[in-house]
């Protein structure tokens, strides 16, 4: 009798416990119950924020892919400007420079450009004596200028070695008198560089050129992330990472131009150390042909988000998806594939992304019946709860949420003690709401260490780190920290791990292991004092 009611009572505990502690369980991890995870950004999808010395050695680097440039004739004191933002000409006649007067750089080399006008025509000459204008739709050789610059002030020449000026009756045109010095003429313009926002993967390939870019990101694979950053994540409680990737590893070892292969053999490498810590791999689609949100981290050219405007472009991206899953589902580090990170709200419609994620999670499922599959909420104007309403798989679907007190103004004024209570009233009752439907698993897939505050003690970073950590441990899949490496320091994982700014204290599965010994002991007493 003794040992049946020692059968059933701690049966009768254990159920309780696991009621009232509202436990989830993520399959397929090593002791966990739940993702505890960091982010391999900047690895094998630049991003130039998280490691700036990658752009170091280019030449003209100010003037890269996507920098946006406005020019002002020396002699005129007029900007050149395309008339209707493209498709008209080009004149030289505003005294105030907006968006007509502002250009997109298509780099062709060093010293030779294309440019974009705000409505998306190039700047064309056809040689010679000719008038420019904004009415290309495409680029080629009539759309390229070679650039002389000394300081902010610059010559456009042509092939044929002909000078464009500025004319008295304000036209661009190729005809200026012999070679210019820089003085004040008419062949002579000031050059302004308005933005200079992207450093991802299309500008350092174009920008340095494919051999000396092959070198660069070589370097930066072999060093940046090695087995030695898998065993520090072993010892501090972390059991997978998410690793992001651009849609042109599907093209290893040689890829379209300007991208750079390599990035397979990479990949391989962090299943095979993932694998030897017991870590577990969710590969995340980080950039899509023809960009999702038009930002570097998705390999944009120039800022346009191209990708869902293309049946092309989504075609080719759930063929990525299909390599992806033929070569890794039966992996036993796969955790997951996350089908596209941060798809903009503003620009890509909802009802063709839900289409891109249902046929995505079919050809995983085409491979695997128990790989997670990951849908990234848009970022911009979007609730999370449009991907739970739109049915996109039956068994194993994430939605992945991006959790920032960064990036909009809202965040700007808040002192740390806001920032903290932001955590405790605003995310908590969110995720407590996604994690009570009967759809998803939640996933935190980013968050970081940082905030909009002008300053903050190590005390104050190391309490909003608690109130995070706190607050995420509970989404039902779990969370990733953006990210292992990073420049700036409260964005770096191991340096806020290192000098104890970010505690995690114990991990899920210790958490889980100390209560089953609390089960364990009460079970020890009452066979002790209810023997019958």
């Amino acid at each position: 009798m003794e040992l049946v009611f020692s059968k059933w009572g701690c049966a009768f505990l254990l159920c309780c416990w696991l009621t009232f502690s509202g436990a989830y369980s993520v399959d397929g991890l090593h002791g966990d119950s739940k993702v505890r995870g960091v982010n391999l950004g900047g690895w094998l999808v630049v991003e130039g924020w998280i490691k700036p010395s990658l752009f170091d050695g280019i030449p003209n680097g100010d003037m890269l892919d996507g920098t946006e440039v406005q020019f002002k004739s020396v002699t005129l004191q007029k900007y050149v400007c395309a008339e209707n933002g493209g498709g008209m000409n080009v004149t030289v006649s505003r005294d105030i420079a907006s968006s007509w007067e502002t250009f997109k750089l298509w780099r062709v080399s060093e010293s030779k450009f294309q440019f974009r006008t705000s409505q998306g025509q190039f700047l064309t000459c056809d040689g010679e004596g000719c008038s420019v204008s904004a009415t290309a739709e495409s680029p080629s050789t009539s759309e390229a200028f070679f650039i002389e610059r000394n300081n902010s002030r610059v010559h456009f020449k042509l092939k044929s070695g002909a000078y464009l000026q500025a004319t008295i009756g304000n036209q661009l045109t190729g005809d200026y008198p012999g070679i210019p010095g820089w003085d004040d003429n008419a062949a002579t313009f000031e050059m302004t560089i308005v933005a200079n926002n992207l450093h991802g993967d299309y500008q350092l390939a174009n920008g340095y050129g494919h051999k000396e870019a092959k070198e660069v990101l070589k370097r930066h694979r072999n060093s940046f992330i090695t087995i030695e950053d898998f065993k520090f994540l072993y010892r501090h409680g972390i059991n997978t990472v998410r690793i992001p990737v651009g849609w042109w590893i599907a093209f290893d070892p040689d890829p379209p131009v300007p991208f750079i292969g390599g990035t397979l053999e990479a990949l391989d490498n962090a299943f095979s150390w993932a694998q030897a810590y017991n870590i577990k791999c969710l590969i995340d689609l980080h950039a899509a042909p023809g960009s999702q949100n038009g930002m570097e981290h998705s390999a944009s050219q120039d800022g346009l988000t191209g990708w869902p405007t293309s049946q092309d472009y989504i075609s080719q991206t759930l063929d990525v998806i299909d390599f992806l899953a033929s070569r890794y589902a039966r992996h036993p580090a796969l955790l997951g594939i996350e089908l596209l990170n941060e798809p903009s709200a503003a620009t890509v419609p909802l009802d063709t992304l839900v289409s891109y994620y249902k046929q995505g999670y079919q050809i995983v499922r085409k491979y695997s019946s128990t790989a997670y599959v990951i849908i990234c909420q848009r970022i911009g104007n979007a609730d999370p709860w449009e991907l739970y309403q739109a049915n996109i798989g039956s068994h194993n679907i994430v939605v992945d949420l991006h959790f920032y007190n960064l990036f909009d103004t809202f965040f700007v004024n808040m002192s740390t003690v806001d920032n903290i209570q932001f955590i405790y009233k605003s995310r908590e009752a969110q995720l407590q709401a996604l994690n009570n439907t009967n759809g998803p698993l939640v996933f935190i897939g980013e968050w970081v260490n940082e905030w909009n505050a002008i300053s903050g003690s190590q005390r104050d970073y190391q309490e909003f780190g608690k109130a995070q950590l706190e607050v995420y441990d509970a989404a039902s899949f779990g969370w990733a920290y953006w990210t292992l490496k990073n420049d700036r320091k409260h964005w770096d994982f191991e340096w806020n791990t290192r000098n104890n700014y970010l505690q995690l204290g114990d991990s899920p599965n210790k958490q889980i292991f100390n209560s089953l010994m609390s089960v364990g002991l009460i079970c020890s007493w009452f066979s002790l004092h209810y023997l019958w």
